[in-house]
């Protein structure tokens, strides 16, 4: 098994692209297919549905998405490992074996385990081995789910399985666990063990590597229906990112370099397996749809793992109005007034929140170019309030309020919401186990050898951006992507040609980022570069408040936060043109 695996994914979140499994199966070569379906929300959403139905709390797709491919799959021999077991690994592994059967289908499903520490949550927190993980009163856990690595995957393969299905494992774990299988390699294998990580933490969101959410998306010639990603790992780490033939989308040094730093926090990535360096790795176009990752080195994985803890957080409701031409401050102030006056320091109501969405043009065209929007978010511990009385306050503005008064939808009542908590046990906490497909149970034991994470680089000074001859929006020379790591945001943005790498590491300063980030004023930013990918790396910490499940942020995720910077206008390199 020299040679390359090839290991493709379908799945970037619960919700992707339900053909996916069958394209990439029906598409082309491989030998593995994953799925990730477990974003930090993704848990409490699983929850609820447990609450409604004890036997549910996995992703209720994964059966009829398998289905229809199941017997190409094992007259093929390619192996399918997912994280779609969420909270209850077995009872979608019965599932799946009672559809196999109806298919006149037997294939050998192994499960992941170990990763639920619920039971133990508060044995762990009286021993003081729990870390963090609180929310402050009155927050009751639903979840908590250890960060699972890839070896318990790598064994599950090794004894035949066909499936895998696993809970909270990592995302580059569905990547690292058949890549280690395939290749034979050791538990120490620091820096093959990195690329692999590398590699699958790049086709973890499936579509986002071939183009999906990319800022110079307008590059791509067919975009109407992006090819999901597939990475060939060689037995030295190194990898090489592509799709299948004939797909929509691209596989670029941008598209990849997109995916690279997107939900990073520094330099350090660091999994139950190994921690990467990034900041090591190396991006080359090997041809149409071909890039190659290579260089990434790694050391050993932190001594703890991560712990990802959900509950109820309380209530929260929201409307959305229009506001339409002249005045708008004015309308928008009154509005706010009101709702303050009702329901501000009311008891029950925790916050209020306020935010205009878009411009009114002067002279508009038409209508549309007339009119904002002004969103009202609330939120609290009395659901009537939050619920009825909000809603019926805003109800009751619509003939008292400001001219022009519309909302964009009915208000609606109350609903709960989800907070998600970061903690950390020590890996020897956790007891990492994977059951075979003939039922015997096998603990994994943990990394033979972790250590703290190696200090960040410490970056040069940059020197002062030469003066720009013109300004304009940052987008004209750099590419941007943006997501969420619980309260905090991540930020990616790179040059798209080495020759502006120095002008960028000059002019996007974590100062200059809050001048053009005016929500960032106050808050803690770190900056990291990554010089081989021309890259540098913000985390804008608490920008979310307490994460994408319970923020009144608009952009909960902030998903399009680099879009929003890369709008921004700075003084810019002269143009070819203009220096000719």
């Amino acid at each position: 098994m020299q040679r390359p695996v090839r290991i493709a994914n379908a799945s970037g979140f619960y919700g992707d692209r339900q053909s996916a499994l069958a394209e990439m199966v029906t598409g082309g070569d491989v030998d593995v297919v994953t799925g990730d379906y477990l974003a930090e929300v993704t848990m409490l959403v699983l929850a609820k549905s447990r609450l409604k139905n004890p036997g549910a709390g996995y992703a209720a797709t994964f059966p009829a998405q398998l289905a229809p491919v199941l017997g190409t799959i094992l007259e093929r021999d390619i192996k399918v490992v997912v994280n779609a077991g969420g909270l209850n690994p077995r009872g979608l592994a019965d599932l799946v074996a009672a559809k196999a059967a109806g298919l006149g289908l037997a294939p050998r499903i192994a499960c992941v385990l170990g990763d639920d520490l619920m039971p133990r949550l508060g044995d762990l927190r009286e021993r003081g081995l729990l870390t963090g993980g609180e929310a402050g009163p009155g927050f009751e856990p639903l979840t908590a789910n250890a960060y699972l690595g890839g070896w318990g995957i790598a064994r599950a393969l090794e004894e035949g399985a066909d499936l895998v299905i696993c809970g909270r494992v990592t995302d580059a774990a569905l990547t690292v666990g058949p890549a280690a299988w395939w290749h034979g390699w050791a538990r120490d294998d620091w820096d093959r063990l990195a690329g692999a990580v590398a590699a699958g933490h790049v086709i973890e969101c499936g579509a986002q590597a071939t183009g999906g959410n990319y800022a110079s998306f307008t590059e791509i010639a067919n975009m109407l229906h992006p090819g999901f990603p597939i990475a060939e790992v060689a037995a030295d780490g190194s990898s090489v990112i592509t799709k299948h033939e004939g797909t929509g989308g691209a596989v670029t040094v941008g598209t990849v370099t997109a995916q690279l730093v997107y939900e990073i926090q520094g330099t350090r990535y660091l999994n139950p397996d190994v921690t990467t360096l990034l900041d090591t790795i190396e991006l080359t176009q090997d041809g149409p749809d071909r890039v190659r990752v290579s260089g990434t080195r790694g050391a050993p994985p932190p001594a703890t793992a991560k712990v990802a803890v959900t509950g109820l957080g309380g209530y929260e409701n929201e409307t959305t109005l229009v506001l339409t031409g002249r005045r708008l401050e004015e309308k928008a102030a009154l509005v706010e007034r009101s709702v303050r006056a009702a329901l501000g320091g009311a008891e029950g109501v925790t916050e209020l929140a306020f935010q205009r969405i878009g411009t009114a043009a002067d002279d508009p065209a038409d209508q549309g170019a007339a009119s904002a929007l002004l969103r009202i978010a609330v939120r609290g511990t009395d659901e009537k309030r939050v619920g009825r009385a909000f809603s019926g306050l805003i109800v009751g503005q619509a003939l008292s309020g400001y001219p022009g008064f519309y909302a964009t939808g009915t208000p609606s009542g109350a609903r709960s919401y989800g907070r998600y908590v970061p903690a950390l046990v020590p890996v020897t906490e956790v007891e990492h186990r994977v059951q075979h497909a003939d039922g015997s149970v096998e603990t994994i034991a943990p990394p033979p050898v972790t250590a703290d994470a190696p200090d960040e680089p410490v970056a040069a000074v940059p020197s002062p951006p030469a003066p720009g001859s013109r300004t304009a929006p940052l987008g004209e020379f750099a590419d941007a992507r943006s997501g969420d790591k619980g309260g905090d945001a991540n930020l990616g943005v790179w040059v798209r040609d080495a020759a502006h790498w120095e002008w960028l590491r000059a002019t996007l300063t974590t100062d200059r980022l809050r001048e053009l980030l005016t929500e960032a004023a106050g808050l803690r930013v770190d900056r990291y570069e990554l010089p081989r990918l021309h890259a540098l790396n913000f985390v804008v910490r608490g920008l979310l408040g307490d994460g994408a499940t319970s923020t009144v942020r608009f952009d909960a995720q902030a998903k399009a936060l680099g879009e929003y910077v890369l709008a921004r206008h700075v003084a810019v390199p002269s143009h070819p043109k203009e220096q000719a």
